[in-house]
């Protein structure tokens, strides 16, 4: 029998509780996996439909009402024309990376309960802590926008976090798009600062969180411009 005190004993005993341990640890995320992705999924629903002012009531789950509303989901080209893919699956981090004409553009059509169609489109960038995401929905007309929902990783309380706050977000409702036949993304500015694009739509920047407010800026204006294309197909219609 081992002397249970000499070293190789010692050495053994830690090999097979590390053997063990990861063992465990390997088949617990295994199975948890599944309901981990289907957290994800939901999470990423919810969000989709808070652009279009859409929550689920009690006792309704979000997969059901996701696919009530979200009558359609596709992916375009920065000049305009569907291409093939699952829209839900694209990456949006991974797609901003890439120049405007290889990047793959996912939009979520919307049918609201009164008849209206919208489009929403994902957009992902940086605030001051980390990234920042969110979805923008937009009316038929290619040009104005009907909500916006906004998150983050890890900005400040009270400061950058106010994205998630409906009197931030809210301040896109009916901002426009396209001007003069163009497309002008909205720019998040100090109250009282002329954007830098003249003709473009502005809401108010974040008390406290100007780098934050500043990120959602550019976010917008480097995903949504590829979109121009597309929203002008609508616009025209």
């Amino acid at each position: 029998m081992m002397n249970k005190q000499s070293n190789v004993y010692t050495i053994i005993y830690i090999i097979v509780m590390v053997i063990v341990v990861g063992a465990g640890l390997a088949l617990t995320s295994m199975a948890l996996k599944p309901r981990q992705q289907e957290n994800a999924k939901a999470d990423k629903q919810t969000q989709i439909l808070a652009s279009v002012k859409i929550t689920p009531a009690p006792g309704e789950t979000v997969s059901a009402v996701y696919d009530k509303y979200i009558t359609r989901s596709f992916i375009v080209n920065s000049e305009g024309q569907e291409v093939a893919g699952d829209a839900f699956d694209v990456k949006v981090k991974d797609q901003m990376k890439l120049a405007d004409a290889e990047r793959k553009l996912p939009v979520f059509e919307c049918t609201l309960p009164d008849g209206q169609v919208k489009y929403i489109l994902p957009a992902y960038g940086a605030g001051l802590w980390g990234p920042i995401w969110g979805y923008v929905s937009v009316g038929s007309d290619g040009s104005t926008i009907y909500g916006a929902y906004f998150d983050h990783e890890g900005e400040t309380p009270g400061l950058g976090a106010e994205i998630t706050s409906p009197h931030f977000y809210e301040q896109f409702d009916n901002r426009s798009l396209i001007k003069n036949g163009h497309f002008v993304p909205v720019e998040v500015v100090k109250k009282g600062q002329m954007p830098n694009n003249a003709d473009a739509d502005v809401v108010d920047a974040i008390s406290g969180g100007t780098i934050t407010s500043k990120g959602v800026s550019a976010m917008l204006d480097n995903c949504l411009s590829p979109y121009a294309a597309f929203l002008m197909n609508l616009s025209t219609k």
